[in-house]
């Protein structure tokens, strides 16, 4: 009987996002596929060092031992290696006692294809064709952005979502964008009471929200919070949405333009989202940061 991935929360990441492979990235550019297989092999078993997101990968496995092992969250790896190539990846995950046993290597190609397959909620990747291409699919996805920054944090997951274009559509953000502030306060004045649309975040907020249901709030090692350019009268028709939906997020800011970086900081974010690169890159100094090239703000290349 094959296994099923649907009851879960299922979570994608690259090798790349995982581990630091700029060594190995710097091998193949510059001498060529063959050399990068043979210096994977020649360094199979020398443990890759810790990536980007490494440390909230640990943080999502850890959640699964907090249900004293009912297995929750799933952590899938999706390359671009070889298995071949790709066998160094899997010994570093097991030196790193990482629970993660399934993966797709796609062998050069973009592994994008088998999200569906895999039930995926969220794709992470320093791969940014990769990830639009995940995103036109229909699914989460979001570009880590470099920083090399290794951040020591607590033990809960702490998840900060932009508004619109990631958690919500970009009908909004598409009426500030063509008419300006005033005009976009007025419209989501009039359509106080009319929720919107979902965006690519909404299925993968979801899911987090169904484990935090499994915690007593006091307890719950995943908070969330919500990190948005909007200011009141525009607050009403996203508290309405929410509510809609029925999901819950542990804190709303309405920041009315102002830059985001020192709330998040003050939030202790691990994981911040948003769909602008120009947010993004201010606020990689302070957290690990994921663009999610969607909406009016990412025309389609």
């Amino acid at each position: 009987m094959a296994a099923l991935l649907g009851d879960k929360l299922v979570i994608a990441i690259s090798s790349r996002a995982l581990f630091d492979l700029d060594e190995s990235h710097r091998v193949y550019e510059q001498e060529g596929l063959e050399a990068y297989r043979q210096y994977q092999i020649a360094r199979e078993d020398t443990p890759l060092e810790r990536g980007e997101a490494f440390g909230l990968v640990e943080k999502l496995l850890r959640i699964n031992t907090l249900l004293e092992g009912d297995t929750r969250v799933e952590v899938v790896l999706l390359s671009r290696n070889s298995a071949d190539t790709g066998l160094r990846i899997f010994n570093s995950i097991q030196h790193y006692q990482l629970d993660i046993t399934r993966a797709a290597f796609a062998g050069g190609r973009s592994p994008y294809t088998y999200i569906p397959a895999f039930g995926c909620h969220l794709f992470l990747s320093t791969h940014a064709e990769d990830v639009r291409s995940t995103l036109e699919a229909g699914f989460a996805a979001a570009t880590i952005l470099p920083s090399g920054i290794r951040r020591e944090t607590g033990n809960e997951l702490r998840i900060a979502f932009d508004g619109d274009a990631v958690l919500f559509s970009d009908e909004s953000e598409q009426v500030f964008q063509r008419e300006g502030l005033a005009a976009f306060q007025a419209s989501e004045l009039a359509a106080a009471r009319q929720p919107l649309g979902g965006g690519p975040f909404k299925p993968f907020l979801a899911a987090l929200n169904r484990i935090q249901t499994e915690f007593a709030t006091t307890d719950c090692p995943i908070r969330t919070a919500l990190f948005t350019a909007r200011s009141a009268p525009a607050h009403e028709r996203v508290i309405r949405t929410l509510r809609e939906w029925d999901i819950r997020l542990d804190e709303s800011l309405f920041l009315g333009g102002l830059d985001k970086t020192h709330f998040l900081r003050a939030f202790g974010a691990d994981l911040f989202f948003d769909d602008q690169e120009g947010h993004c890159r201010k606020a990689v100094s302070s957290v690990l940061t994921g663009h999610v090239p969607h909406g009016i703000s990412n025309p389609k290349r």
